[in-house]
């Protein structure tokens, strides 16, 4: 197995993450430091709840250092580390089987009284927020692959490891999910679903 270094000399993921599973926890630190901003971006995309995303994050990197044995280097540490993600998010719903809109709409009815928001910003808030009611009527999984392959930006072969599947495969469900979901953000503008 070859590991590569950054540019600039410093550990890969890998690297770390091979030092952390053989006992050097500080390095831990590292890793957060690197992911823990998209991490929480991609959580937040699914939840669009603030505290639950964070407090996810928190439990992802627990999680990391609880089953630190379990990983192998082989793939890419990102793949494995939104892995145990997705089975965080999946315990969240499990949990709170409905999300509440409640903190949504507090912080909506905020950016409506404030009287610095334009017409055009306020627009565009709008469509961002009837967007992301399109995306809670998509299933779990489509919502993952979407926020996995639009919002973190990863290549299909990295989501195919992610979720155990083929790349194709991928490329099949993102190509069906935006269908879909180009299907419900049209429902909700003209009906207001």
């Amino acid at each position: 197995m070859q590991i590569s270094r950054s540019m600039h000399g410093s550990l890969s993921d890998n690297e770390i993450m091979l030092e952390v599973k053989n006992g050097d926890l500080e390095k831990m630190a590292q890793l957060f430091k690197r992911h823990q901003r998209a991490l929480y971006g991609f959580l937040y995309h699914m939840t669009r709840h603030r505290e639950s995303s964070e407090d996810m994050v928190q439990n992802v990197f627990y999680r990391i250092l609880k089953y630190r044995h379990t990983f192998s280097g082989n793939g890419e540490f990102t793949s494995w580390m939104y892995y145990l993600a997705l089975n965080v998010l999946k315990d969240n719903y499990k949990k709170n089987k409905q999300i509440s809109k409640q903190s949504d709409i507090s912080s909506y009815s905020e950016k409506i009284g404030d009287s610095n928001l334009t017409d055009e910003r306020f627009q565009k808030e709008q469509e961002v927020n009837l967007l992301y009611d399109a995306m809670k009527n998509l299933s779990i999984a489509d919502r993952e692959i979407l926020v996995l392959s639009q919002f973190q930006k990863l290549k299909y072969q990295e989501i195919a490891r992610i979720i155990n599947t083929s790349e194709g495969a991928v490329k099949v469900r993102v190509h069906r999910a935006f269908k879909q979901l180009k299907t419900l953000y049209l429902k909700t503008v003209t009906y207001g679903m």
